[in-house]
């Protein structure tokens, strides 16, 4: 057996390490591999939510500080793990450090990477064997929306490269549900909640694609308990959502009086509402972008991904958003402040009867 090899299996409790944990999918993995009683260390610098796993019903979890780009001392010695999972590869010199360093005292190493590691958007039902984006120059360390995606795409290669053949990579589409901080997609069961006349971009039939953030981590514990590697889009099914079936979900969990006025992409454009931004989990599927909430998921499925119905995302994600802080959620980080909305909305009805 190679000295690398666990000896834990998909019945037996593993020893799991992960990299970052305490950010908006790490602690949906704690709580799922410490209800499969698995045994957890948390490596990360201490910074985000310090406080998360502070309760003593967590005092099993060894939690190690350091920071992955300086310090990975907490790491060393002779401590030994079955897997890792890294939520954090960001930059490949980060990655190719950590693997370098755990590779011999583990068995498998696991990337969360991202389905923006693809160079081509416009091609529909696109797998995982598609190009990769190049970085013009491999070396730069800003992450940005200009690199964000090559970056990752570099991750996964340094991973690979470090433990050949004892590497997992994951690339998640949008992650959603309770807990997210980016409001990309808590801004649309939000928006119902408020009622009104909502501004809804291009059509009820434009497709979209997100995963929950608890069946991303449940898929994650899967792949891990399992051995399997490989590399995966974690995303909902290729053409199975709609703009419609969020909207309409969100008013089913909102419950409130609204109505829905859906304003063509061209409007919206004209208008400077930019997709994605100003209408979260929103593109249109056309030109570059032709292949939108379309990323092919088969080999994921396959291998164990399951999907709860957006029903329960959407009303899972209002019932944590109505328990935030008022100052929380009079302050959403993505969609159309409420003037604004008016003012595209207005606009709208003001064109539509002068034509």
């Amino acid at each position: 057996m190679p000295a690398w090899a666990g000896k834990a299996t998909a019945n037996t409790p593993m020893r799991i390490l992960v990299m970052g944990g305490t950010g908006f999918l790490g602690p949906h993995f704690v709580e799922a591999a410490l209800s499969a009683g698995h045994r957890l260390t948390l490596f990360n610098r201490g910074r985000t939510n310090p406080e998360r796993f502070s309760d003593p019903r967590y005092a099993e979890i060894e939690q190690l500080q350091g920071d992955r780009k300086t310090d990975l001392s907490a790491l060393e010695g002779d401590q030994r793990w079955d897997v890792v999972l890294d939520t954090s590869a960001y930059l490949p010199a980060d990655v190719t450090r950590s693997v370098t360093l755990l590779g011999p005292r583990v068995d498998r190493y696991l990337v969360v990477s991202t389905v923006s590691v693809n160079a081509r958007n416009d091609i529909p039902d696109l797998d995982e064997t598609g190009a990769l984006i190049e970085l013009p120059d491999p070396t730069v360390t800003e992450v940005n929306g200009e690199t964000y995606g090559g970056l990752k795409a570099l991750c996964e290669k340094a991973a690979e490269a470090a433990m050949p053949g004892r590497t997992t990579v994951v690339r998640p589409g949008l992650i959603v549900g309770p807990g997210d901080t980016t409001d990309r997609f808590t801004y649309w069961p939000a928006r119902a909640d408020r009622g009104g006349e909502i501004l809804a971009p291009g059509s009820a039939a434009d497709p979209t694609q997100f995963i929950d953030v608890r069946d991303l981590a449940a898929f994650l514990l899967h792949l891990l308990e399992q051995r399997t590697t490989g590399i995966f889009n974690a995303d909902a099914p290729a053409g199975s959502l709609t703009m419609g079936d969020l909207l309409d979900a969100s008013l089913a969990a909102a419950g409130t009086r609204a109505t829905v006025t859906w304003v063509p992409a061209g409007f919206l454009e004209a208008q400077q509402v930019r997709p994605w931004a100003d209408m979260p989990v929103w593109i249109p599927a056309q030109g570059e972008y032709a292949g939108f909430g379309r990323t092919r998921t088969v080999r994921a499925e396959e291998a164990g991904l399951r999907y709860r119905p957006l029903e329960a995302t959407v009303g899972d994600t209002l019932a944590w958003w109505r328990a935030q802080p008022e100052s929380r959620r009079t302050n959403l980080k993505a969609g159309l402040a409420p003037g604004r909305e008016r003012e595209v909305l207005d606009a709208w009805h003001t064109s539509s009867r002068e034509g």
